[in-house]
């Protein structure tokens, strides 16, 4: 079964093609050097970025994999949660092309394709204790299948990656920001005293990060000196080096040491707790944008040894918003019989994204098609 999977949830473009659950081929246009202009996504922008590089990725992704439209057996499509215009785009386009070809139509939750990313590399251990940390959002849940999700903790205001982008804010370093602050901090011993470890000193497995945020800033108050002057471009930062670009190194990554220390190890000791309610797991996923973050991958392998848990932990590219997560999530849907009508609609952040998908009776030769993928 051929998959093309669309994602522009925020501001990446993705189209990615996987087969019977491996990855073919992916394209992706990042919006990242337009909105750090701004300091942050700007809406609007992204939406009408995603209609511009659509038409252009898909002929380019169709070449590369040596595929034709009449090949997609079926679209997945990331319907949420996100930017509403921007997922309202992807979801036009994917319904535009089933309508042309003949294809499926899958919606897939973007937070459970974040999920189930690392599985485009190793078969996930079931039951697993997933941890999705990201610019929007800081979850626990228990996996107990590729289609089985129960929401355990998650944040109550500020996200992980929000906190990251905000300090990075403060000290004048371009959106997004969490990559500088874990470049700064390396190799460097972190001030396990300097700032709290956020919303830990209760018995709930939900996160906040506007403490450990607010912490940050008044100490960056007291040291002002240790913002830049001027904001780097993505550009200089890629060929100096932040370091490079500072008058106080050693402070400044002192700093940015113990602020991703506290980040990681709240995250840590939330996912612990989750460990020791939930019974029976025999696997860790970690995913989302701050997966990338090296203080959260060690801090979350550690936690995997200590309770002899298998550490499923996608590569870099697939931590960020791509379309290979959504076309994998959407197969496993599909595999299972599932599937969406054309009234599709998207969900907005801040709702629940329904399981309102339906069982589709296939024709005898579909079934031997599914059959064989699985």
């Amino acid at each position: 079964m051929l998959v093309l999977g669309v994602e522009t949830s925020c501001d990446e473009t993705g189209l990615a093609l996987v087969r019977d659950g491996v990855l073919v081929q992916e394209e992706l246009a990042s919006q990242t050097d337009m909105h750090a202009v701004f300091g942050g996504v700007v809406p609007e922008i992204a939406s009408r970025e995603h209609q511009r590089m659509l038409p252009i990725l898909l002929p380019k992704l169709l070449a590369k994999a040596g595929a034709a439209l009449p090949d997609i057996d079926a679209i997945a499509v990331a319907r949420g949660p996100g930017l509403l215009g921007a997922l309202l785009v992807g979801l036009s386009f994917a319904k535009g092309l089933c309508l042309a070809t003949g294809a499926r139509l899958i919606g897939v939750n973007h937070l459970h394709a974040h999920l189930l990313a690392p599985g485009l590399e190793a078969e996930l251990s079931y039951p697993a204790l997933g941890l999705l940390v990201s610019g929007g959002h800081t979850h626990l849940y228990r996996m107990d299948g590729q289609l089985e999700f129960l929401l355990l903790g998650r944040t109550l205001d500020d996200a992980a990656g929000e906190a990251f982008d905000k300090v990075a804010k403060l000290l004048n370093l371009p959106y997004p920001g969490g990559r500088y602050l874990d470049e700064l901090a390396q190799g460097v011993t972190p001030d396990m005293r300097l700032f709290p470890r956020a919303y830990i000193q209760n018995d709930n497995l939900d996160f906040s990060f506007s403490g450990l945020k607010t912490a940050v800033a008044e100490e960056l108050a007291r040291r002002p000196h240790l913002a830049l002057k001027v904001m780097p471009t993505a550009d200089s930062l890629r060929e100096r080096g932040v370091l490079a670009l500072t008058g106080q190194p050693e402070e400044l990554a002192r700093i940015a040491a113990s602020f991703n220390w506290a980040v990681a190890e709240t995250l840590r000791i939330k996912a612990e707790r989750a460990l020791e309610r939930e019974p029976g797991l025999r696997g860790v996923v970690v995913a989302g944008g701050v997966a990338a973050n090296s203080f959260v991958r060690q801090a979350m392998a550690r936690l995997a040894s200590e309770h002899n848990l298998a550490l499923h932990l996608p590569r870099l590219s697939l931590c960020t918003d791509n379309a290979a997560m959504i076309a994998h999530a959407g197969w496993q849907a599909l595999r299972e019989g599932y599937c969406h009508s054309l009234d599709l609609e998207s969900v907005p952040r801040g709702r629940a994204v329904p399981l309102d998908w339906v069982r589709q009776v296939f024709s005898e030769s579909a079934q031997r098609s599914v059959q064989a993928s699985v």
